[in-house]
């Protein structure tokens, strides 16, 4: 028996459906009826990170090579029938996939044959089709994807940051493993790895747009194959708080020095929690976005451009960072800037005007987002694997508190546990 809640904000009027299926998937969709485009969104709680893992039915854990989950990625759009990407073509929808750090999710977006689309969509991702030949012939493509990310200048600068930052954690490592641990990769694997984490108790879908609630149940009572309750338990050595190295610099083929600075947490077991994740972006925008004083000045003295230069808060399950990246002609310098800012925040205060305006700056940009399907489908799914919902952010950021979004520099942007990265020109 479907279990069905609906979910207001009386802020904005604004309201999504959650339903627990039968089947064991959380069904998460958001009707906006007066929208041209649809947008869906299968995921799967199985990212990069996972390589170190216990089932709640095994003794012990499962140790598996890097790039497993990426790679199962790639195969799913296969089958003994064709390719996915060949029935979508059919319906006029365009679809993709992508795997993160904690996560892989299918997807798609049209405007029309919305349920013929999401037919297909529930239908591959539960029809794995894995053989010794599609294996092998699947090692060498992404053996060329690997190669081409190795040169890859936004790519690199990231990676190399979170080799600096981060002594055991798997977030280290590339996503898409490297051309040694796809090498070991057999159908056998990509089946334990398949069914371990591709079960629905351990999946969300996510859908927004031009939808009837009414037919986007009754077509996954059709498709969803029920699965056996199952806790998957994510495995990671502990990870210290201290860096690896300060500073990591490479040449690339790149016309102006690229540049990411990190600054490390101790992320500890439990990730941020709603309202802590409001009051560090408003943090952020108050400190780096471009109505703050330092950028201005970064600006003004031509160290960064205006295009380049952003801010995010990266996190997950483990780890745990605030990253400032861009373009600069002198990356140290603007590191020190940025340092020197965070200092003078610390010692005197956020400022409280400041920080009036960067809660607004917020506010409004995350309503605004309530408008695009895209960012509703992805953060349902995203808010259901980390615990969170959107509506909760949504409030968090309007009733955050002066007091406690000063209280975040005492446990983040700490200089002693940041590392900077750079990519420079070859020549």
């Amino acid at each position: 028996m479907n279990q069905i809640k609906e979910i207001k904000s009386d802020r904005i009027g604004d309201k999504y459906y959650e339903v627990q299926h039968s089947s064991g998937l959380k069904i998460f969709i958001f009707p906006k009826v007066n929208n041209t485009s649809t947008y869906a969104v299968f995921g799967t709680k199985y990212g990069s990170i996972d390589m170190c893992f216990k089932t709640s039915e095994q003794n012990e854990p499962n140790k598996v090579p890097a790039g497993i989950a990426h790679y199962l990625e790639h195969k799913l759009f296969e089958s003994e029938d064709g390719d996915a990407f060949e029935r979508y073509a059919k319906t006029g929808a365009s679809a993709n996939a992508y795997t993160s750090f904690d996560a892989t999710c299918y997807l798609f977006s049209c405007t029309e044959n919305v349920y013929e689309s999401l037919e297909i969509l529930l239908d591959f991702v539960q029809s794995p089709y894995f053989t010794e030949q599609t294996v092998q012939k699947e090692q060498g493509i992404i053996g060329q994807e690997i190669r081409m990310y190795d040169d890859d200048p936004q790519w690199r600068v990231l990676f190399n940051l979170l080799g600096a930052l981060y002594q055991t954690h798997p977030v280290k490592t590339d996503i898409a493993g490297t051309v040694e641990s796809i090498a070991k990769i057999t159908p056998e694997l990509l089946y334990q790895c398949y069914h371990t984490f591709y079960n629905l108790n351990n999946m969300a879908l996510g859908i927004a747009g031009n939808v009837d609630v009414d037919k986007v149940l009754e077509l996954c009572d059709k498709m969803l194959k029920p699965s056996k309750p199952t806790s998957v338990d994510r495995i990671f050595e502990k990870e210290p708080i201290e860096i690896v190295k300060s500073r990591v610099e490479q040449k690339l083929s790149v016309a102006v020095p690229i540049f990411e600075l990190g600054f490390k947490e101790d992320a500890g077991k439990d990730r941020l929690t709603v309202k802590e994740m409001a009051e560090t972006e408003i943090l952020l925008n108050l400190l780096a976005s471009d109505a703050s004083p330092l950028f201005r000045r970064l600006l003004d003295a031509g160290l960064i451009n205006q295009s380049s230069f952003s801010y995010e808060y990266f996190e997950g399950p483990g780890y745990s960072t605030v990253i400032f990246s861009g373009e600069s002609k002198d990356p140290d310098t603007v590191a020190e800037e940025i340092k020197k800012e965070i200092a003078s925040i610390r010692e005197n205060g956020l400022d409280k005007a400041a920080f009036e305006r960067s809660k607004k700056a917020v506010y409004g940009r995350i309503v605004s987002s309530f408008n695009s399907v895209d960012y509703l489908a992805n953060s349902m799914v995203s808010d259901a694997f980390s615990g969170r919902d959107v509506f909760s952010y949504l409030d968090s950021v309007a009733t955050a508190e002066y007091e406690d979004v000063q209280n975040r520099l005492k446990c983040q942007l700490k200089p002693e546990y940041s590392a900077l990265s750079i990519v420079k020109p070859l020549d």
